[in-house]
């Protein structure tokens, strides 16, 4: 035990006072840091501007590249401008009236079906596989993989590599000769058949985007809901219409607008193929061609803006007759 001299502090006071400043040190800090305290600290104005900071950056890109290029397309549809000079004299409707009124732009919208009917092929591929896929089946990671590997390819290797397919005397007409025929039709030339050579090459391409929006959107429902119908003696069948078409509407819904959209605008693989010959040209690809072979920006950017139009107004007919109703399965 230890004694304190007369007039001295006891042992332990020092302890017991740096305590208290620590105590009274730190409550000081908490004051002036905690704005709930009366504390006069708090956000400074760059704390304030960074979420704004941040923000303005991606709205700035997409005012420069998507608003601003878009405004610019509505202007250059009222003039006649033919992209080379520097003088743009307004024409009002002129252009719009011709888009309607010009057989021969509206005639290349007849080639969108043969696009709309594929896209109802590929996502009845889809569909099929990602049923079979999301239950219990072998290898079903390297059958996943396989359909869904041609929708990683780049566009252009694909139209590349279907061009050497169909090519008189290519691989399709060397596999057909092992089976006997020996006069194939002209897969590419014929205006006839091209259509749906090149459809037949976007069911390729994109029925592993469909695939895996639907395997997806299966895997999501209730596992509880397989096993009662198990119990209940349902058949894979009877599961599909009870348990999976339902369970997957909304997203068979936004395939169905996502068919009707690309089969409007498409372009990559008939104009790496064919570049629009044999009556293979499509609304997107007569487009560039005004543009950039007949030097009519002007009639270009009118037929631009109202295949937007058209695309929006399908879109909103579509889900006005097919409504996005909420589905509940439990």
């Amino acid at each position: 035990m230890a004694i304190a001299t007369p007039g001295a502090a006891p042992v332990d006071s020092t302890a017991a006072l740096s305590t208290v400043t620590r105590k009274g040190r730190f409550g000081a800090v908490r004051r002036r840091t905690d704005p709930t305290r009366g504390g006069v600290a708090g956000k400074g104005p760059l704390q304030k501007l960074t979420p704004w900071l941040f923000l303005a950056g991606a709205v700035g890109l997409l005012l420069l590249f998507t608003y601003w290029p878009a405004l610019n397309l509505f202007y250059f549809s009222v003039t006649d401008w033919d992209g080379i000079d520097l003088e743009k004299n307004l024409v009002g409707l002129d252009n719009y009236i011709e888009v309607f009124t010009d057989p021969r732009i509206f005639s290349v919208f007849g080639v969108s079906l043969y696009y709309f009917a594929a896209s109802f092929a590929q996502m009845a591929i889809a569909l099929y596989f990602a049923t079979i896929l999301s239950f219990s089946t072998r290898f079903s990671s390297l059958f996943r993989g396989i359909l869904f590997f041609p929708y990683l390819i780049n566009g252009v290797a694909i139209g590349f590599v279907f061009l050497y397919l169909f090519q008189p005397g290519g691989t399709l007409d060397t596999v057909l000769s092992w089976f006997g025929v020996v006069d194939p039709p002209q897969w590419l030339g014929d205006p006839d058949i091209v259509n749906w050579s090149l459809s037949g090459t976007s069911v390729w391409r994109y029925t592993g985007m469909n695939f895996v929006l639907f395997l997806g959107a299966i895997q999501s429902i209730p596992h509880e809901l397989y096993e009662a119908a198990d119990l209940d003696g349902a058949s894979r069948w009877q599961q599909f219409w009870a348990i999976i078409f339902p369970g997957i509407r909304r997203v068979i819904g936004l395939s169905f607008i996502l068919a009707i959209s690309g089969s409007l605008a498409v372009f990559e693989i008939p104009f790496i193929m064919t570049g629009g010959a044999n009556g293979s040209a499509t609304f997107v690809i007569q487009t560039l061609q005004t543009a950039f072979t007949f030097r009519n920006v002007g009639l270009a950017s009118a037929m631009a803006v109202v295949l937007l139009a058209i695309v929006l107004v399908v879109t909103w007919i579509q889900r006005k007759v097919f409504p996005d109703e909420k589905v509940d399965l439990t």
